[in-house]
């Protein structure tokens, strides 16, 4: 399996911007869809985003649609989300994950990072 490794979260203000980072390694990362899950405190975890393999197909929860941007570079082994007009509804620790199929749900996932938190103050 491959291995991820979050990093960037961090205290912001609502309206502020941040971007997250998911490092890859392990196996080829370009092997695999990747994609961004959070979980809020006494919340079930819920996805965010998803990557495809090449980058050119992406989606997203309503939610996060037009503030939000996943993007990944394949030579860097690294995916990113960018996250604009935060709001406090943010908060959340943000996991990176990968998987072999195209998918929003998370039981397809087979890898995980730790996490990284978002704290949203208003």
């Amino acid at each position: 399996q491959v291995q991820l490794v979050e990093s960037g979260g961090g205290l912001v203000q609502a309206g502020d911007s941040l971007r997250l980072s998911c490092a890859a390694s392990g196996r080829t990362f370009s092997d695999y869809t990747v994609g961004w899950f959070r979980q809020a405190p006494g919340k079930e975890r819920e996805f965010v985003a998803a990557i495809s393999l090449t980058g050119a197909s992406t989606r997203y929860a309503d939610s996060v649609k037009g503030r939000f941007t996943i993007s990944r570079d394949n030579a860097r082994n690294t995916m990113y989300l960018q996250m604009n007009s935060l709001k406090p509804e943010d908060t959340a620790v943000y996991h990176c994950a990968a998987s072999a199929t195209y998918s929003t749900a998370a039981t397809s996932y087979g890898s995980w990072g730790q996490g990284t938190q978002v704290t949203v103050s208003s």
